[in-house]
């Protein structure tokens, strides 16, 4: 199944944000996916508020990488777009692309990894099937 890639979240670059070279600085990329993610989980049906309540497992991030493409400067509009891009037995992968709101334009792109996780136990969990079911229909087979 080839799902649409979800809009997560749009924001301004400000002064703030650069370095001593003028552009935006690596360490301000994450926050800016950090919440795109958290709004990921949302669109996909699978508010983390209903999440631990309905199924008694959140998730927890293993691994994220961010490549950057091109830089950013102060007053540039982004937008932030994902799809899934795997669902494993514990785990699923969230691509996202880091895009110009004007011109569309990529930026970077970031590729999360969460283990579902159990708060009792303090483990790993299996993922509930009620949640593989809406991550599925939202699997991309390239991104």
């Amino acid at each position: 199944m080839m799902a649409d890639r979800l809009e997560l979240l749009r924001g301004v670059v400000h002064p703030w944000h650069h370095d001593i070279f003028g552009h935006m600085n690596v360490r301000h990329y994450a926050p800016f996916f950090d919440d795109a993610v958290f709004h990921m989980w949302t669109r996909l049906g699978l508010a983390y508020s209903e999440i631990i309540p309905q199924h008694g497992v959140h998730t927890v991030t293993a691994q994220a990488t961010t490549q950057f493409v091109k830089e950013l400067t102060a007053g540039d509009l982004i937008v932030i777009d994902g799809v899934v891009s795997r669902v494993g037995s514990k785990s699923v992968t969230f691509h996202l692309r880091m895009l110009h709101a004007d011109t569309g334009a990529l930026h970077a792109t970031y590729d999360q990894v969460d283990v579902f996780f159990d708060p009792q136990t303090r483990a790993s969990a299996a993922m509930p099937d009620g949640v593989r079911e809406k991550l599925n229909a939202h699997l991309v087979e390239q991104v």
